[in-house]
């Protein structure tokens, strides 16, 4: 299967009576300090408060009346297993969440507030795990990022984003397996627009980066990053051409520069949002993405998964 946009107008229709129309604001307050016309998409407002709710909704409602009933398992750090647990729960059926040890227990409170199982595991397990439960149970597994329906459902903020008529030059988008950032910017190509986008990754972890520069997927180090969200060390193996193709490049961003564009976005843009979010901000404050003060940006806000005792104030 190769993406088109029918894909992305199938999956917005087939979602439309679970998620929200999240707003993309202008932020004036912002232009000085990053030196650009400065938007931002919010899906931390998003129902289960990440983009995450669209790609997994939109893969549980493709699924026979069979596979539902026998229930879905899926792997996450967080915002994926949440949007998953709720879709079950809406939907009645059964649900495990696998989840690393190191993930926000914020998070993972959210997940069993609504009823799904948890499995505990190393984050470099993860996968595998999954894997095995799925075959041992008979569930489906949703995948958070590695799987077009999910990218379709992920795109669907493309095409939210162009519906404004707002002429932006680039859109920066946080990036770990690549579901959304594949999924974006093939809808944004698919749509005939001239937006450029690029992806922004954890410094500890720069999976597509590297594996953008080689030409093929490379799995790096597992190392710590703040970043919750973006925790994944290797590109998926379906999302990765799709960035290969369509993506500009994807820019490499320090834990410090990230907490400093969250403190900036809460400060100054009176907008709280996960770490992780923050990241296409965080680029720019690094130095490693220089638009025109003539220009437009649009940062995607992905998730606000957060407790106040997590923010670095």
């Amino acid at each position: 299967m190769t993406l088109t946009l029918k894909d992305f107008q199938d999956a917005k229709e087939r979602i439309k009576k679970h998620v929200i129309q999240t707003p993309m604001l202008r932020l004036h307050a912002l232009d000085d300090i990053l030196g650009t016309n400065v938007f931002v998409k919010l899906e931390n407002l998003q129902v289960t408060n990440s983009f995450k709710m669209r790609g997994a909704m939109n893969k549980i409602l493709s699924l026979s009346e069979a596979e539902l009933k026998r229930g879905i398992i899926c792997s996450s750090s967080g915002n994926h297993g949440q949007a998953v647990a709720y879709a079950a729960k809406q939907l009645g059926i059964p649900a495990v969440v696998v989840t690393p040890r190191t993930g926000s227990k914020f998070k993972r409170d959210k997940i069993e507030e609504n009823g799904a199982e948890i499995v505990l595991c190393d984050v470099d397990d993860r996968f595998k795990i999954t894997k095995e439960l799925s075959e041992r149970r008979g569930m489906t597994i949703v995948s958070p990022f590695d799987d077009e329906m999910i990218m379709a459902g992920q795109g669907t903020i493309a095409l939210e984003i162009l519906d404004t008529g707002v002429d932006l030059d680039y859109l920066l988008i946080p990036t770990s397996g690549g579901g959304m950032l594949g999924g974006i910017a093939t809808a944004i190509s698919e749509s005939d627009s001239e937006i450029k986008i690029y992806g922004a990754e954890p410094s500890n972890l720069p999976r597509q980066s590297k594996s953008l520069k080689e030409g093929k997927r490379i799995k790096v180090e597992s190392k710590p990053t703040i970043a919750d969200a973006l925790v994944v060390n290797q590109p998926g193996e379906i999302t990765f051409p799709y960035i290969q193709k369509y993506v500009e490049d994807v820019l490499t961003v320090s834990d410090e520069k990230m907490i400093e564009a969250q403190k900036l976005l809460l400060e100054k843009g009176k907008i709280l949002a996960e770490v992780s979010s923050c990241i296409g901000i965080g680029a720019i404050l690094e130095g490693k993405f220089k638009p025109n003060k003539d220009e437009a940006v649009c940062f995607l806000i992905s998730g606000g998964n957060l407790s106040l005792d997590q923010l670095n104030l």
